[in-house]
C-alpha cells in the first residue's frame, strides 16, 4: 500500500518545496517515488525534468485517488497557506512533515497549522523538522524548545542552511557529503516514523 508524506505548513519561505525534492530523491534511491505538487505555483512540476525517475503529479489531483496510485511513496508538496483540501491531505497522510527554520515568526505560523491540524488528525502522525539551520546560534535551541512544548515530534535531524540543498534541485539531487548525510538521516527519522 502506498505511503504519504505530505510536507504541510502554512508559512511560505521555510523551505517545503526544497525539502520534499531531496527526501524523494533519497527515497527513490532504493523505493518507487511519485510527487504530487498541490501547490497551484507549481514550483515541482515546472521543474519535473530535474526527477527524471519520479513521475510529478500537478496540482489538480485528487486527494480521493492519492490511495489508489501504485507507488511505495507518494510524497505531497502543499501551497504556503491553508487551501480548501488540507484536511482531507492531512487524513490520508501516513505521515505529516512540517519543516520550520528556527525563527519566532516560523514558530507562530507552527502553532496555528498544528491547531487546524490537530483538528483532524493525531499529532502522533507530525513530526516538525528544523530546516535552514544556521551555524552557531542559540536561536535554534531556543525554538527547538518552544517546539517541544507544543507536544508534537520534534525530529533529532537539523537541515543546515547549505546553498547545496537548493542546488540540488537543478543538479538532479547531487550534494555534498555533508548534505547527503543530513538527508540520509531525516529520510530515516521519517521512515521509522512510518513504522
Amino acid at each position: 500500500m502506498t505511503k504519504i508524506i505530505s510536507i504541510i505548513h502554512q508559512k511560505g519561505g521555510c523551505g517545503k518545496t526544497t525539502l520534499l525534492s531531496n527526501l524523494s530523491m533519497s527515497i527513490n534511491s532504493s523505493a518507487s517515488v511519485a510527487i504530487v505538487d498541490l501547490d497551484y505555483q507549481g514550483s515541482i512540476k515546472s521543474l519535473e525534468a530535474q526527477f527524471p525517475t519520479i513521475p510529478v503529479y500537478p496540482a489538480d489531483t485528487s486527494i480521493a485517488d492519492l490511495r489508489n496510485m501504485s507507488y511505495d511513496f507518494l510524497l505531497v508538496d502543499t501551497p504556503p497557506y491553508m487551501f480548501d483540501r488540507l484536511q482531507d491531505l492531512a487524513k490520508v497522510s501516513d505521515v505529516i512533515i512540517t519543516p520550520i527554520k528556527p525563527s519566532p515568526l516560523d514558530l507562530i505560523a507552527l502553532s496555528t497549522t498544528m491547531e487546524l491540524l490537530s483538528k483532524v488528525v493525531d499529532k502522533e502522525k507530525i513530526l516538525v523538522v528544523l530546516n535552514m539551520v544556521k551555524p552557531n546560534t542559540t536561536l535554534t535551541d531556543s525554538i527547538a524548545k518552544e517546539v517541544k512544548k507544543l507536544e508534537i515530534d520534534l525530529a533529532k535531524t537539523r537541515i543546515s542552511d547549505l546553498v547545496d540543498f537548493t542546488r540540488s534541485i537543478m543538479n538532479k539531487g547531487s550534494v555534498t557529503r555533508k548534505a547527503q548525510a543530513q538527508i540520509n538521516a531525516i529520510t530515516k527519522e521519517i521512515l521509522i516514523k512510518l513504522l
